[in-house]
C-alpha cells in the first residue's frame, strides 16, 4: 500500500475518534462540573487542559467560561482539533482514500460530516449539550459499525484500526487525568458521596458504568475503577485493550509485509510494561505521573507508526 493511503486511513480514523473522544471529555467534564459545589474557572479550564489545547485557547480567550468552552471544543475552526474541524478533516482524508473503501463507510462519513456540520452551524447552549454530545457519539459509532460490516481485514483495515485505537487510548488517559488530577476538589472529599458521583460520571463518559457494575457488584472504588479503566483488557476503552488492539494489527502488518521496524519494538514495550503493572504500584507512584507518561509514549508509537509506513511519502 502507498503510504499516502496507509496515511489517509490512519487519520481519517484518528479524526472521527478524536471527534467522539472530544465529546466524551466535554461530557465527563460539564458532568463533573454540575456536582461542584463552588462556581469558578476552575471545571472549564481543566476541560482545556485535559484536551491538550490550552495554550490554542488562550491565544483567543481571556476566560474559561462554559460557553467559550463549549465552542472552542466544537465549533471554533481556530482549534485543530474542534469537532466541526476534525469531522471535515476525516471527510477529507477519505475522499482521498475513496478507492480504498466501500460505498457503507464513505456515506457513513459523510453523513457525519454533513450531520454534524448541520448541527454546529450556530453556538450550542448548555442545556442543548448532552443532545448535541449524544449526536457525535452516534455519528462515529455509524462509521465505525459501517468499517466493521463491509471492510475486508486486510492492511486498509489494520491502518484505520491502528488510527483508532491509538486515539482512543490517548484519550481514555485523559478523561481519568480530568477527575484525578484537577477536578477532585480535595483530598478530604476521596471517598466521599461526591467523589463517588464524580468517578460515577466517568464510567459513563466511556460507556462503562453497566460493565463496570457487572463486574464489581456496583461498588464504586477509586482503585477498582481505575484499575478496570486502565488493565482490564474486556473493558474496549481500557488502556490494554487499546494498546492490545494496536501490538495485534501491527503485528498483521508486520506478518503481511514480511518486516519488523520500530513502532514494533515500541507496542511490545507498551503492551509489556501494561500486562507486568499492577494498580496498586500505579496509585503508589501515582497516578497522574502514570498517565501523562502514557500519554507521551502512545503518542511517540503514532509518530513512529508514521515514520516506519511512510505516511509523508
Amino acid at each position: 500500500m502507498l503510504g499516502k493511503t496507509a496515511g489517509g486511513l490512519f487519520w481519517m480514523y484518528r479524526y472521527l475518534e478524536r471527534s467522539e473522544n472530544t465529546a466524551r471529555i466535554l461530557d465527563a467534564g460539564f458532568r463533573i462540573a454540575l456536582t461542584r459545589t463552588a462556581t469558578s474557572e476552575d471545571e472549564w479550564s481543566s476541560i482545556i487542559t485535559t484536551s491538550g489545547m490550552r495554550e490554542t485557547y488562550l491565544l483567543h480567550y481571556d476566560k474559561f467560561d462554559a460557553d467559550s468552552v463549549i465552542n472552542f471544543l466544537l465549533r471554533d475552526k481556530k482549534n485543530p482539533s474542534s469537532v466541526i474541524v476534525v469531522s471535515e478533516s476525516a471527510r477529507n482524508n477519505a475522499r482521498l482514500v475513496r478507492t480504498a473503501l466501500t460505498r457503507e463507510v464513505w456515506e457513513a462519513v459523510n453523513e457525519n460530516w454533513m450531520n454534524l456540520n448541520e448541527a454546529l452551524s450556530r453556538p450550542v447552549r448548555q442545556k442543548e449539550l448532552p443532545l448535541i454530545l449524544g449526536l457525535i457519539r452516534q455519528q462515529s459509532a455509524l462509521v465505525r459499525g459501517a468499517l466493521h460490516g463491509t471492510m475486508l481485514r486486510n492492511d486498509i483495515f489494520d491502518f484505520s484500526r491502528l488510527g483508532t485505537f491509538l486515539e482512543r487510548a490517548d484519550n481514555t488517559a485523559r478523561i481519568l487525568d480530568v477527575k484525578y488530577h484537577v477536578l477532585l476538589p480535595s483530598v478530604s472529599l476521596v471517598g466521599s458521596s461526591l467523589d463517588n458521583v464524580q468517578w460515577e460520571t466517568i464510567l459513563r463518559s466511556v460507556s462503562a458504568l453497566n460493565s463496570f457494575k457487572l463486574i464489581s457488584g456496583g461498588e464504586l472504588t477509586p482503585r477498582e475503577i481505575a484499575d478496570f479503566l486502565i488493565l482490564d483488557k474486556r473493558l474496549p476503552r481500557s488502556l490494554g485493550f487499546c494498546v492490545g488492539k494496536i501490538s495485534t494489527n501491527l503485528g498483521y502488518l508486520e506478518k503481511d509485509y514480511g518486516l519488523e521496524l520500530p513502532c514494533h519494538t515500541l507496542v511490545r514495550t507498551l503492551k509489556d510494561s501494561l500486562s507486568e503493572i499492577t494498580i496498586d504500584t500505579i496509585i503508589e507512584d501515582g497516578l497522574h505521573e502514570f498517565l501523562g507518561n502514557f500519554i507521551t509514549n502512545i503518542n511517540q508509537l503514532g509518530q513512529q507508526i508514521e515514520v516506519d509506513y511512510r505516511f509523508s511519502s
